[in-house]
Parts: C-alpha cells; structure tokens; sequence
C-alpha cells in the first residue's frame, strides 16, 4: 500500500518553517551579561506592587512588582515555585 506524502510533506513544511524561524531569531540574539547589582535590586524588592513620583519636577515615574507563588501538581506531587518581579522607570523631560 502506498504512503500518502501530501499530508507528510505539509507538515514537514510547516515545521521545517517553524525551525528556520526559530534559527535566525537565535542568531540574531544577543547573549545578555550578568550584573550582580541587579539581582540584588531585584531580591530586595517587596512583593506586591509599588509605584512612586519624584517630588521635585513630578516628571519621573517609578514603579516596582514582584509575584512569588508555588504551585503543586496534586496534594503531594512536585512543586515550582515562580518568582516574577520588574522594576521599570518612565522620565519625561522637556527638550529645549
């Protein structure tokens, strides 16, 4: 009996397209750097969200958020703990 190759071949196109994709995003990423400031700015965060405004021009913006839960497949299965946090800054300034 023979193999049907139509149904093969769309999805060895699909997927060869998918990886080809994949490959050029990957080449044209750049390998970030490790900067210990930063983590430490980022495990002394508080956990919730804060936001807050330079008091002098008003004009920056501060705000931070961190996410801390476990989750647990069943009553006594494996566990994952996430952690999520980002600091962000907006500045406005008049260009004169």
């Amino acid at each position: 009996m023979p193999l049907p190759l139509a149904p093969i071949a769309g999805f060895a196109l699909r997927y060869g397209a998918v990886a080809v994709a994949t490959y050029a995003l990957a080449r044209r990423v750049e390998t970030g750097h490790y900067d210990q400031r930063t983590e430490d700015a980022m495990a002394d965060t508080p956990e919730g969200v804060t936001l807050s405004r330079d008091d002098r021009d008003g004009q920056n913006i501060r705000s931070t958020g961190k996410f801390r839960r476990t989750i647990r497949f069943g009553k006594n299965g494996p566990g994952f703990e996430i952690e999520a946090t980002t600091l962000s800054r907006l500045r406005i300034r008049r260009a004169g």
